[in-house]
């Protein structure tokens, strides 16, 4: 997967929260309402499974992962948790399967250009993800691009 590495590391880890904020947008229609679990499919392709972990007015905490079925498990990846802020309309990853909270990843005091380093790789990988569950026609709810179902979990 190739990288980008800017200067200005900080303004464009803004932007790419950003950026992620409109494509869940896309992926979960009505994103700012969502309750409960839900499952997408597309087209044969593995299931992506939406968790609502904890929600209040202004933020949502969501987990959205692949489910594989390799022989005899389910493998859940990359299982990213996400904070999501409605008012200011961004969506930073926080962890996912091979990468631990940024706090619990460093030392007891990293420096801010490390902490800064950390959730820039988290969130441009979630930046590529999105743009992978995008292109393959994944989505929640009703707008869909191409062929598949939504499910709501219990």
């Amino acid at each position: 997967m190739s990288a980008f590495h800017p200067l200005d590391k900080a303004f464009w880890l803004h932007q790419v929260c950003e950026s992620n904020y409109q494509k869940l947008s896309d992926l979960i229609p009505g994103l700012a309402g969502i309750e409960a679990s839900a499952t997408a499919l597309a087209g044969g392709k593995p299931a992506l499974h939406l968790h609502v972990l904890k929600r209040s007015r202004y933020t949502l905490l969501l987990e959205l992962t692949h489910a594989f079925a390799p022989g005899q498990g389910m493998a859940l990846e990359p299982k990213v948790r996400i904070r999501v802020c409605l008012d200011a309309k961004t969506a930073e990853a926080l962890c996912d399967t091979d990468h631990p909270s940024v706090w619990d990843a460093l030392e007891a005091a990293p420096s801010p250009r490390r902490v800064l380093d950390y959730k820039w790789g988290l969130n441009y990988f979630l930046a590529r993800w999105l743009d992978h569950c995008l292109s393959n026609d994944y989505r929640f709810g009703g707008a869909r691009a191409g062929h598949g179902a939504c499910l709501a979990v219990p």
